[in-house]
C-alpha cells in the first residue's frame, strides 16, 4: 500500500482531501467462519481532489494484484447488468459498423456478460481479465479472455498478437486503474487508426448530486468528471468526442474517445462540460459541502436504525456489495442492528460481510426468517431487487433504501 502524495494524472501536488471515511476493510475480501477477524486487513479510505485538473480520488493505492487476483463480483448474476450489456452491445453494432472482420476488446471483461453478445453475432472478441477465477468462467461460456492486467505493456503484447481493435470498451473498469496514463496509453496503444474507446463508469456529478458516498472503496481509485479526463486522454493522443448519460449504477457516463480529428465532438458533450462549469466542478466548496451531507445522512440513518430496534424490530440487509461494505463500516453499523445479508450471488453465500462480520445468506431467507426491515445496500438495483422480493414484502416486510435520504418503502 502506498499514500498519494501527487495527483495520478496531472502530477499535480495541490491534493485537497475533503472525505476521510476512516479505516476500511477491503471492501471484496469476504471472510469465511473460522477465519481470524483480528487479522483483517484495513486501510485509509480518504478522498482527494486535485486542485489542477480537478480529479477526484483516493489518496491511498492498495496493489491491483491483492484486490483483483481471485474476485468474487460476477457480473451475470444481476438481471440489470445484463440487460444494460445486451442493448449495449446493440448499439454498439450498427454504430460502428462492426462485422465479422470486426476486432473488439473489453478491458476487465469479467465472467463475459457483454462480451457473449458479440460472440453470439460473429463478431471477433477478446476479454481482458485479471482474476483468473473469473476469467476460466468466461472461457467456459465460450468468450475468449486472456488473463491479465491492462496497460501499455499488455496493449503492446495483445495487438502483435490480435491486430488493433476497431472497439475498445471498459465498463466499470477505468476507475480501479491507479495507473491512469498507462491505462490511456494502453488504449492508445490497441487502437486501430479510426477505432473508438468507450469507457463506461459512474459520474461525478451524480456521485455528489445523490450522495453516492459509499461507492468509495479502495478497487475504486477515481470519481470522473469529462472537465478531469480531457486533458487525460490528450495527453496520450486521444480525444473525447462524446459522452452520454446512462441510468446503471445510480447514474453513469458512457464516454467515447478517438484519436485526435477523427470524430466529430458531440453537442452532448459540449452542454455536458458547460454543466459541470456551472455546477462549479472546479471549487473547493463544491466538495467539501458533499462531505457535510455525508455526515447529515450518516446521523438520520442511525437515528431511523435505532428508533426500529428500540421497538424490537428485527433488521436484515439485502446485498453483500461493495458499496454495502462501505456504508456499514463507516456508518458503524454491525451485528448489533442487523441479523444477517443476503445476496444473490452463489460465490459469496457462506461468507462474512468485511469488518462486519454478518453471515452471507441466499435471498430465501428473507422470507424464511422475515425480518421486519431489509436495509438495501445494492440500491442502486432497488427497482429489480423490489420485484424479485414481492412475496417478502406482500408478507409485511419492508425494506429501507439508505440515500441519498433514509426512506421506507
Amino acid at each position: 500500500m502506498s499514500s498519494l502524495c501527487s495527483c495520478r494524472s496531472c502530477g499535480s501536488a495541490r491534493l485537497h482531501p475533503f472525505l476521510d471515511l476512516g479505516l476500511q476493510p477491503l471492501a471484496n475480501n469476504l471472510l469465511r467462519p473460522g477465519d481470524p477477524f483480528d487479522q483483517e486487513p484495513r486501510f485509509p479510505l480518504i478522498v482527494a481532489v486535485c486542485q489542477d485538473c480537478w480529479l477526484v480520488q483516493i489518496t491511498e493505492t492498495v496493489p491491483p494484484v491483492t484486490l483483483f487476483e481471485e474476485y468474487l463480483y460476477f457480473s451475470s448474476f444481476s438481471d440489470a447488468m445484463l440487460r444494460h450489456a445486451k442493448a449495449a452491445v446493440e448499439h454498439h453494432i450498427p454504430e460502428c459498423e462492426l462485422d465479422a472482420g470486426s476486432f473488439v476488446v473489453e478491458i476487465a471483461s469479467n465472467d463475459g456478460y457483454l462480451l457473449k453478445n458479440f460472440v453470439a453475432a460473429d463478431i471477433p472478441c477478446l476479454g481482458v481479465e485479471p482474476a483468473r477465477n473469473i476469467a476460466v468462467v468466461a472461457e467456459q461460456a465460450g468468450v475468449p479472455t486472456f488473463c491479465g492486467f491492462f496497460g501499455e505493456r499488455t496493449a503492446g503484447q495483445l495487438r502483435a498478437e490480435h491486430g488493433p481493435a476497431d472497439l475498445i470498451l471498459g465498463n466499470n473498469v477505468f476507475a480501479h486503474a491507479p495507473d491512469i496514463n498507462d491505462f490511456i496509453a494502453g488504449m492508445a496503444v490497441l487502437l486501430k487508426e479510426d477505432g473508438r474507446v468507450v469507457v463506461e463508469f459512474p459520474y461525478l456529478g451524480n456521485f455528489i448530486d445523490h450522495l453516492e458516498f459509499d461507492t468509495v472503496y479502495h478497487e475504486h481509485v477515481f470519481y470522473f468528471s469529462v472537465t478531469a479526463l480531457r486533458p487525460a486522454f490528450e495527453r496520450h493522443g486521444l480525444e473525447i468526442f462524446d459522452a452520454e448519460k446512462v441510468d446503471i449504477h445510480g447514474g453513469s457516463l458512457r464516454l467515447s474517445a478517438g484519436r485526435a480529428g477523427r470524430h466529430a465532438v458531440a453537442p452532448r458533450l459540449t452542454a455536458l462540460v458547460e454543466d459541470e462549469n456551472a455546477a462549479r466542478m472546479t471549487t473547493l466548496p463544491y466538495y467539501e459541502n458533499f462531505a457535510r451531507r455525508v455526515e447529515v445522512l450518516k446521523t438520520r440513518l442511525q437515528e431511523l436504525l435505532g428508533k426500529l430496534k428500540e421497538e424490537g424490530k428485527t433488521i436484515a440487509a439485502y446485498g453483500a456489495s461493495a458499496k454495502g461494505s462501505t456504508l456499514l463500516n463507516y456508518f458503524g453499523i454491525g451485528r448489533e442492528t442487523l441479523d444477517f445479508v443476503v445476496d444473490r450471488s452463489t460465490y459469496k453465500q457462506g461468507r462474512l460481510t468485511p469488518g462486519t462480520h454478518l453471515s452471507i445468506e441466499a435471498p430465501e431467507k428473507l422470507l424464511e426468517r422475515r425480518p421486519d426491515f431489509t436495509l438495501l445496500l445494492t440500491w442502486n438495483f432497488a427497482a429489480e431487487i423490489l420485484r424479485q422480493q414481492e412475496a417478502y414484502t406482500e408478507a409485511g416486510g419492508r425494506f429501507i433504501i439508505p440515500l441519498p435520504e433514509p426512506r421506507i418503502v
